[in-house]
């Protein structure tokens, strides 16, 4: 089945007989025994949902893996994701990675007695050089936040496989529509659901996907445990986003490449970060693994001021912090999805006070020119 129809009717469920063409919602705490030791397949919503168990088989379909998990926040997956790590553990990190996760990373994970080594993962020699006898992973973010860099999946699986090591790829820019990590050797996929998989920035939402069985039974227990499962309403509103993922994908990608093509022509941004241009390191591996570039942006203005001038006049593009819903969303790095990392360590990934993101939204395209041409003047 193509993947655009995969979205539309990959979570039908057949197991009741109304008629409906939409998943209910379970709105269910706990549910009855027929009899002793026996179940209806659904015992407590922190174990399963009926609406939330939909939402995981075809998120599991999308990015062709064996299982999916739900959980309330994109960070509460990493969280929960963590706990397959056992303390003196040592994992081998993308050095650019959204500020959450080096938060959750540095200050939970590491004061838990896991250690990490942060590199330039789109430099395959630098992995090799961080193998250790400790080291039981590697976790990349491709293309990365927000410094847009690109790791080439397969030539990391292929150090991963030869070290018995875990290959786990944050896929929340591209999603399953643009990358499937899975088939490039990945052995868990992490999204930040509440971004493109929801689409309309209405509900928090996170997900683990894995390859085999063996690996979603021991998540699965952690999940159950630690308990910070996704509720039956924002499984709907999940299912009923990802609909729509295929047509918001494409058109979001059009809109930022005509945008981009706009951003490198103004005299008042210097650099301009996407992984569509010709002239981004990452494009040819990019086009080997990938379907599709997508529509995040980042670019450098010519000044703080410049910066701090046009978040303070944007009126249609929104100064917020998220990404991946129909509305454009214009992010200052520094001061919100990164604020929590050292000045020296952002700094050092060129996350300064001239660093703004741009995720590229659903409006008319001139639309949003005309904003930011504004904001510029």
């Amino acid at each position: 089945m193509n993947i655009t129809t995969l979205c539309i009717h990959g979570a039908e469920d057949n197991t009741h007989c109304t008629g409906s063409i939409t998943v209910p919602i379970y709105q269910a705490a706990t549910f009855v025994h027929p009899g002793v030791g026996e179940s209806t397949g659904y015992d407590y919503s922190r174990l399963q949902n009926p609406t939330r168990e939909q939402l995981e088989k075809i998120v599991a379909k999308l990015e062709k893996g064996a299982d999916a998990l739900a959980f309330s926040t994109g960070m509460a997956a990493i969280g929960a994701l963590m706990e397959l790590f056992k303390i003196e553990d040592h994992i081998i990190v993308s050095d650019d990675l959204y500020g959450g996760t080096h938060r959750l990373f540095h200050y939970i994970s590491m004061k838990n007695g896991l250690s990490f080594s942060f590199v330039d993962t789109s430099d395959v020699s630098e992995v090799i050089k961080q193998v250790k006898k400790e080291t039981k992973a590697i976790y990349i973010e491709t293309p990365t936040n927000p410094m847009m860099q690109v790791t080439d999946i397969a030539a990391i699986s292929k150090i991963a496989k030869e070290n018995n090591l875990l290959l786990i790829v944050d896929n929340t820019f591209l999603t399953p529509y643009f990358q499937n990590p899975i088939d490039l050797g990945a052995d868990i996929v992490i999204h930040s659901g509440t971004k493109y998989l929801s689409g309309h920035n209405d509900t928090l939402s996170g997900f683990i996907v894995t390859k085999t069985e063996e690996l979603s039974e021991k998540l699965r227990f952690i999940h159950k445990t630690t308990g910070a499962c996704l509720s039956p309403f924002d499984s709907w509103l999940m299912i009923r986003g990802i609909k729509t993922l295929a047509v918001r994908m494409e058109k979001q990608q059009e809109n930022a490449m005509y945008l981009v093509n706009w951003l490198t022509h103004h005299p008042k941004i210097q650099s301009v970060y996407y992984v569509g241009l010709p002239s981004h390191p990452g494009y040819e591996i990019s086009k080997k693994q990938a379907r599709g570039f997508g529509s995040m942006i980042s670019f450098k203005v010519d000044s703080e001021d410049t910066a701090i001038q046009l978040l303070n006049r944007v009126k249609l593009v929104l100064y917020a912090e998220s990404l991946g819903g129909v509305e454009t969303l214009i992010t200052y790095p520094m001061l919100q999805t990164h604020a929590d990392v050292p000045k020296e360590k952002r700094e050092a990934k060129g996350i300064d006070e001239r660093l703004l993101r741009l995720s590229v939204g659903l409006e008319n395209i001139h639309d949003i020119i005309v904003d930011l041409q504004q904001a510029l003047s």
